[in-house]
């Protein structure tokens, strides 16, 4: 892996997609079959506003220096830094978790009642690179709760093992060799105003 993304200057737009490889047959009677591969990942569009020299170097730097497709980075996209849901806690996972399961016991949560994590959070588990999508309300008593996610697992949870649901990274790479900038405009005192947007696709 090869560092953080630049936190600033922020993106003007952000488009996150979900990307799931479904193996789809369909019958000369019309009956449909369909299978799903586990190789859901996560991309985005990243678009900047117009940027002078100074705000764009560095960022260009760090792009240059992914070498195209080849190297990994996190990156954490500020229009979901912040859960929807309440909850402030140190939550961990608890008990074993299996490749594939979508229902992950936890407990440790601050509180309880209604919205601790809210549906579309993003979650992730320590030591796991990829990140989850929370599709239910989850609601905690006693401390404790199961939160439904998806993609299912793609790899085995220990007993304890701290959940980040604020300020998620993302493991990403480039989905492209090819990256270019424009000077697009200047600003009042005549400085060059550089445009750039990139792709990036999880890494599993």
């Amino acid at each position: 892996m090869s560092g953080s993304f630049p936190s600033s200057p922020e993106p003007s737009s952000i488009n996150i997609k979900s990307n799931q490889t479904t193996m789809v047959s369909v019958s000369i009677s019309g009956r449909r079959q369909a299978r799903q591969l586990q190789n859901q990942r996560w991309s985005m569009t990243v678009s900047f506003p117009p940027m002078t020299r100074a705000s764009f170097a560095p960022i260009f730097a760090f792009i240059t220096a992914q070498r195209g497709r080849k190297e990994s980075f996190t990156y954490t996209p500020p229009i979901i830094d912040d859960s929807l849901g309440t909850e402030t806690g140190s939550v961990l996972v608890n008990g074993v978790h299996a490749v594939g399961d979508t229902t992950i016991a936890m407990d440790a949560f601050a509180g309880d009642g209604d919205g601790r994590f809210k549906a579309g959070d993003f979650i992730k588990f320590a030591s796991h690179d990829k990140v989850y999508m929370v599709v239910a309300d989850v609601q905690a008593s006693s401390n404790a709760s199961t939160v439904t996610i998806e993609p299912p697992l793609l790899t085995a949870l220990a007993d304890n093992s701290v959940v980040t649901y604020d300020n998620v990274a993302f493991t990403v790479h480039l989905t492209n060799d090819v990256q270019e900038f424009g000077a697009v405009s200047a600003d009042k005192d005549g400085n060059v105003l550089y445009q750039f947007e990139l792709d990036v696709e999880e890494t599993l």
